[in-house]
This record gives C-alpha cells, sequence and structure tokens, in this order.
C-alpha cells in the first residue's frame, strides 16, 4: 500500500472526496487541501490563519477575492502540524464562515430554561445582564463559585477574565472526557505529560502499535502523514481494535481484541518483552526503576492467560510482541487521545507507557523526541486574586493526581449536596456543547437547572445554546485574532491566525467580549490594551518578531537552541520522577494509595441480548461542532450503526434499516440510525461515529440525522486516580419498529 493510496483513503474515510458546494469552483488536485483553481481570474487576498476545526490547529492561507469572498483555505507549508496540507475538515472550515444557521445576534432568555426561546439583544443590554448576575453570585457566594467550561480559542481571553474576578474554575472537557488518563500515567512514569501534538516520531518509527488509536479517521493531520511515510518505508502497524478500522487495513497485524480487556492485552505483552528477554537491557538497566517488582508482577500474565480474557491467540501474542522488541528502540505504542473507555483508564495508559520503556522508545528516534516550545510572555497586567476555593474543594481527598481542571467535577459541584457548603452558581460556556460532551447528560441538566446564570459563547445554535440565559454570537475564527499559536513540535512554531473578513451579523471575537464585561466588572487594569493587535505585536516582540512580521510569515519557526531531539546512549538523563529514573513502579501512585503497576480488572459484560456501544471519528467531521457545516454534510451527513452479520441475522435487520436504541438503563435513542451489516466489527459490540443525532432544529441540516452516542451514555465509570469519565461501559439493544424515516 503506497502513500498515496493511504492518505485518499485515510482522507475520505467513509466516503466523498471532494468539497462540494456552490461557493466554490475548486479541482482537487491533492486529497490535503492544495487546490488549483478552474480558470479563476479574480485578484487573490491571503492572510494567515490556524483552522479550529479541530485541537490540531493546522496553520494555513486564507484566499479571498477582490471583492472580499473568501475563497478556499490552503495549509502553510512551514507548519509541522499540516506541511502545507488540510485535511477535509480544514478545506471545509470556509462552511463555517457561509452557514446561514450561525448565531447572529446576542439572545437573551424569555422563558424557563429549555424552552429555547429568547428575544434578539443588543450587546450593551447583553452585557449589563451578564455584569450585574456575575457581581451579584460574587457578592453572595464568591467569585470561585463561578466556572468557565471551554474548548476554544476564547477560552484563553474568558479564562483570563475568571482568573482576574478571582476564580481558577476553569476547565476543558477534553481533560476528563477525553486525554487526561494518558497525561498522568506518562507523567507518572517518566515524569513528563504527552501533551498537543503528540511527540511521536511516526516518520522514522519501523513498528507503530495502534491500540484504540484510529490514525486516518480522527484526522490528526501530520501523524496520518507521517504514517504514510512511515508504511512507504516499510514500518509494521499493528492495530488493536474490535472494529476493522481504517488503520487495521493498512496493518500487518489486526487483532480485534475482545473490549474492555486491553489491560490484560498489555500485561502480555510486557510479560513476553521480560521473560523472553527481548526489551532494551541496557535502557532498561541505565534508565529506570522498579523493573524487578514488575518482573515479578507479571510472572503469570503469559498469553495463553491473557488469550483466555482477549480472544488473542497466543501466537499472536508472542509475534506481535517480538515484532515491537525487533523494532526497538524505533517503535511506538501510541499513547491516543481519547483514552476515556473504562475506568481504569490511568492504569491501562501506565501499561502503555511501561511498554515504550521496555522498549527504549522514549527520546529515541522512530520512538518518542523531546518537543521544543517557545512561549509568549503574558501582557503587563496586575497579579490575579487569589481563589479561596476551588473545585477540588467539592472532592476532597479525591483525584489528588489530576493535574488540571475536571469539567465533570465542575458539572458535579454545581448540584447542591448537604455535604457541600458552597455550589457553583454560574457558568460560562465557549465553544463546547455540554449537552453532547458531558457523560450522562440527565446529570448535566440537573447541573444547568441549579445554576443562576449561563452564558454560552457559540457560533452555532447547539443544544447547549437552547439552555443558557444569555447567548453571544462568536464570529468564526475566519473574521478574528486570537493569540498565537504556540506549539511544541521538533522545532518551536509561531502561528498567527487574522480575520480574511468583518464578521458577519452582529458577531464578535471573544477578546473583545471579554474586555467589555472585564470594563462592566471594574477590572480595566487587566485589560490594558486598546485592542488585540495591540497585545500580539507586544507579545511578539518580546521574542524578537511582531505582528506585521506574522502577518506576512504566518508561521515562524524557531530553530533549537541544542541537539536534543534525542537521547544520545552516552547522556545521563535525569526524569522528572521521584527516582530521577522512569518509573516502571510508580512512586507517585504508590504515595497516592493506588496500585504502582497496574492490575487487571475484569469489567461487566453486555446483558443477554444487548451489544457494547463504541464510538469514534470521521475524518471529516470533528465532535459535533461541524455537522451542520455545509461543505462537510456533502460528505458526511448521517451516521451509521456498524452490525456484525451474524447479530443483523439474529435480529432480521437489513442494510440501510433505520432502527433506534435502547441502552442498558432504559434510555431510547430521539432519533434512529441506519444499520450497517458488516464483518468489520465483532459479533459482542455495535459501532457508530460520534457527533450526529442534533436535537436543536435550528440546525437545518443537523437535526435529526443519525443517533446521538452521548444521549446513551449514563453508566460512567470514574478513573478513581484522576476522575476521567470512562465511557464505554454502555450497552444498547434495537428497537426495529421504527415508523419515521429520517427525512
Amino acid at each position: 500500500m503506497k502513500r498515496r493510496e493511504f492518505i485518499k483513503i485515510s482522507s475520505i474515510g467513509l466516503g466523498g472526496i471532494a468539497v462540494a458546494s456552490s461557493l466554490y469552483r475548486w479541482v482537487p488536485s491533492d486529497i490535503f487541501g492544495k487546490y488549483t483553481e478552474s480558470g479563476e481570474k479574480e485578484d487573490n487576498v491571503r492572510t494567515p490563519t490556524y483552522c479550529e476545526i479541530c485541537f490540531w490547529q493546522c496553520a494555513g492561507w486564507v484566499h479571498t477575492t477582490s471583492e472580499g469572498r473568501i475563497k478556499k483555505i490552503t495549509g502553510h507549508d512551514d507548519d509541522p502540524h499540516c506541511n502545507g496540507r488540510l485535511c477535509p475538515r480544514g478545506t471545509g472550515g470556509v462552511g463555517m464562515f457561509y452557514d446561514e444557521d450561525r448565531l447572529k445576534t446576542p439572545l437573551i432568555r424569555t422563558k424557563e430554561r429549555g424552552k429555547d426561546v429568547f428575544r434578539e439583544a443588543t450587546w450593551d443590554e447583553a452585557f449589563d445582564y451578564i455584569a450585574e448576575k456575575l457581581k451579584d453570585i460574587a457578592a453572595k457566594h464568591g467569585p470561585e463559585c463561578i466556572a468557565l467550561f471551554t474548548h476554544g480559542s476564547g477560552g484563553k481571553f474568558f479564562g483570563h477574565l475568571l482568573k482576574a474576578m478571582g476564580s481558577d474554575n476553569i476547565g476543558a472537557p477534553s481533560y476528563a472526557q477525553c486525554r487526561g488518563p494518558r497525561e498522568v500515567a506518562f507523567y507518572s512514569t517518566f515524569g513528563s505529560i504527552i501533551g498537543s501534538p503528540e511527540p511521536t516520531d511516526i516518520r522514522d518509527t519501523r513498528c507503530l502499535v495502534l491500540i484504540g488509536s484510529h490514525l486516518g479517521e480522527n484526522m490528526h493531520n501530520s501523524q496520518v502523514q507521517e504514517m504514510s511515510d512511515a508504511i512507504d518505508k516499510g514500518a509494521a502497524i499493528i492495530t488493536v481494535d474490535p472494529r476493522y478500522s481504517i488503520a487495521a487495513s493498512k496493518s500487518k497485524f489486526w487483532l480485534p481484541i475482545k473490549p474492555a480487556t486491553d489491560l490484560a492485552l498489555l500485561l502480555s505483552w510486557i510479560h513476553v518483552l521480560i521473560y523472553e528477554e527481548w526489551y532494551d537491557k541496557d535502557y532498561v538497566e541505565r534508565r529506570t526503576f522498579g523493573f524487578e517488582q514488575l518482573k515479578n508482577h507479571v510472572k503469570d500474565f503469559t498469553p495463553e492467560w491473557a488469550h483466555g480474557i482477549t480472544t488473542i491467540e497466543p501466537h499472536i501474542i508472542r509475534e506481535t510482541a517480538r515484532e515491537m522488541a525487533t523494532a526497538s528502540p524505533a517503535v511506538i505504542v501510541h499513547p491516543g487521545r481519547h483514552v476515556t473507555w473504562y475506568g481504569d483508564d490511568t492504569q491501562r495508559m501506565r501499561a502503555v507507557a511501561i511498554l515504550n520503556a521496555l522498549l527504549g522508545s522514549w527520546g529515541r528516534r522512530g520512538g518518542f523526541f523531546n518537543p521544543e516550545s517557545q512561549s509568549l510572555p503574558k501582557f503587563p497586567h496586575p497579579e490575579y486574586p487569589k481563589p479561596k476555593r476551588t473545585w477540588r474543594d467539592a472532592f476532597p481527598g479525591k483525584y489528588v493526581l489530576a493535574g488540571d481542571v475536571l469539567a465533570s467535577g465542575m458539572c458535579d459541584a454545581t448540584i447542591p449536596t448537604p455535604a457541600r457548603d458552597c455550589e457553583i452558581k454560574a457558568w460560562l460556556v465557549n465553544g463546547t456543547n455540554l449537552i453532547e460532551t458531558l457523560p450522562n447528560r440527565k446529570n448535566t441538566l440537573e447541573a444547568i437547572q441549579n445554576l443562576e446564570l449561563m452564558v454560552v459563547v457559540d457560533t452555532m445554535p447547539m443544544e447547549i445554546t437552547g439552555w443558557a440565559d444569555v447567548v453571544l454570537p462568536e464570529c468564526t475564527y475566519l473574521e478574528r485574532y486570537d493569540m498565537v499559536r504556540a506549539s511544541a513540535h521538533r522545532e518551536a512554531t509561531l502561528a498567527l491566525r487574522m480575520p480574511a473578513r468583518e464578521p458577519l451579523y452582529d458577531s464578535k471575537p471573544a477578546w473583545w467580549m471579554a474586555k467589555e464585561l472585564g470594563h462592566r466588572l471594574g477590572l480595566d487594569e487587566y485589560f490594558n490594551y486598546e485592542n488585540i493587535e495591540e497585545m500580539l505585536d507586544w507579545q511578539l516582540k518580546q521574542v524578537g518578531s511582531s505582528l506585521s512580521e506574522m502577518q506576512k510569515l504566518g508561521v515562524k519557526r524557531i530553530p533549537r537552541q541544542y541537539d536534543d531531539l534525542y537521547f544520545r546512549d552516552s547522556d545521563e538523563v535525569e526524569f522528572n520522577t521521584n527516582s530521577g529514573k522512569i518509573e516502571l513502579y510508580s512512586s507517585d501512585l504508590a504515595n497516592a494509595g493506588f496500585d504502582p503497576i497496574p492490575v487487571y480488572t475484569a469489567h461487566p459484560e453486555p446483558p443477554p441480548n444487548f451489544y457494547r456501544l463504541n464510538y469514534g471519528r470521521a475524518p471529516m467531521h470533528t465532535f459535533t461542532r461541524t455537522a451542520n457545516n455545509p461543505n462537510l454534510t456533502d460528505l458526511m451527513d448521517e451516521n451509521t450503526l456498524w452490525v456484525n452479520p451474524k447479530v443483523a441475522k439474529i435480529w432480521d435487520l437489513k442494510n440501510n434499516q433505520y432502527v433506534k436504541l435502547k441502552n442498558q438503563d432504559g434510555v431510547v435513542s430521539s432519533f434512529a440510525i441506519k444499520v450497517r451489516v458488516t464483518e468489520r466489527i465483532r459479533h459482542d459490540s455495535v459501532y457508530m461515529v460520534h457527533g450526529f443525532g442534533h436535537s436543536n432544529p435550528k440546525l437545518s441540516r443537523a437535526h435529526g440525522r443519525g443517533a446521538s452516542d452521548s444521549e446513551l451514555i449514563t453508566n460512567v465509570m470514574l478513573d478513581p486516580i484522576m476522575g476521567g469519565t470512562g465511557m464505554r461501559g454502555n450497552f444498547v439493544t434495537f428497537i426495529t419498529n421504527v415508523e419515521e424515516v429520517q427525512a
């Protein structure tokens, strides 16, 4: 399988190659977003940006005509996030700008929450209303009872506002609902978190192990490109997944593991590496702590033991372990991104970290490189007041190893309990659809009903906006400045986002909203700049650049100061752990009262006639935010339910038949989903793409299209170490007498 073929397949995934719309006249020449214009003679204006469609934030150029029409977005050649090529989401970002369903003006609620009835308001009215409520809440309960939920670039501005008020309750759902367990696991092993983008040296790897990581469907752009290069150079791919994913189809080994048994496989791999003496002996002896404890711990975790749990044949476990060992140290057991599965996720990710340590891949070419970063100084402002309380006070003694704020914890801390002397009273929600993002929707709605104020800042009328007291329309990333993207990579890079157009309608950028609210709250000294251009120019000049330079360059690479991308074998390396070494036996976990070495625990099985609900991504969509994008819905406008033929035969299910789903707690999906009968899914599971089944009718393309997996996730398996919300312990059955068919 050659590189170009892999890119084509992995990019289009479930269908579609060209972004079709009357707004464009493009001739695709490359699936990653380099386009040839088809005869257009209009003048081009080019402005730099970085993408807001997903967290990878690839840098690019926005091309507009002399009349101001945005034509297309192309990748920036100097950006290591994309290497000049954008994925389908990035090239389709123009659809966000032209979407007529966009939020257009501030809104203030006129009926009780949940009725989605608002009146249009001016910005002054909206800001005055919000400021008065926030002042009242801060006076009665303290500013610490105000929280920010954010998954967008505007979170930096609203976070600054909250800190100026005296609250540190600022959280991104991506920590507790996605990446938190891997960060705690790798920190407790190597003394370093993974971060984003992950410092995986895929371009030089000889063996890449993907365990629940769907490269090619989640479209982590540069990693997909590097994986394509690695395939061209003969790298072996090992994919562990109950579903035959795109990555599995490009793999030397596909291990269709029984769901919820991944930790048993990982422990068995560790056993084989140690007892066959296939681990990197010199690396382990010089750089690790706790090897003998680990060796004794995994003594009985043979491939035969794991076979009875995982259904993976013992000889396959040994073969794949040998494949990794042969490639060592140019091997990566990929840490993944969305790793909140079964509640023991930090321990599962610890096993991933330990495997990488045994193989000697941390800090080695073809394994994990040492990323370089360049931080920008904060614009001068007074010291923030010290908060008297944080979200942690609601959970005494719990989640002590969590490195970031838990969004789910802030949600729980909003619901009154007799044991709690203070609850969160106000939410600011920026760029995250909490109804679909947080698991256990009933719990989220209960928290919202106990709020005195909820302000939602978004570009689109998502489900969460219908529950807000005030809705503030944010302009799209193509219409605004944001903070400079300062990212860590093989080289540090700076990327500028600047407006290609004036904002449409009465939408505004987040920096302006935060500054205006700060003024009404008496916090002007924290916003001591005329506009964001002044702030950005000051920051950039502190690191030897300027706003005018970045407007021309778009991306600036900063050469490494030292030749330390990888460890040298002769280097004496001190790790940021208690022992100063890579900790196979984690003293952090032991000191906190947790197992210092991962222990396998069996998880609940599906009840009779139920199937484990698995979910994932599609290359043309991100979470729930793109399901209404007019360009991306042309590629995929609803999700489907993957069902094994054996299961389909039992239920008499046919391809393209619509069904509803009922979970183990009796929750029924609001909308029906189309069945896809396929051998590519195990018989004990079903699978759907996340982000569909929107209930807000103001989303004209997304409303009622497909089913929402989030709606069916009511069993949340909490990780006791860091509070991650395991969401793969939910099971569904079919309701086949569905009369209505989606329009």
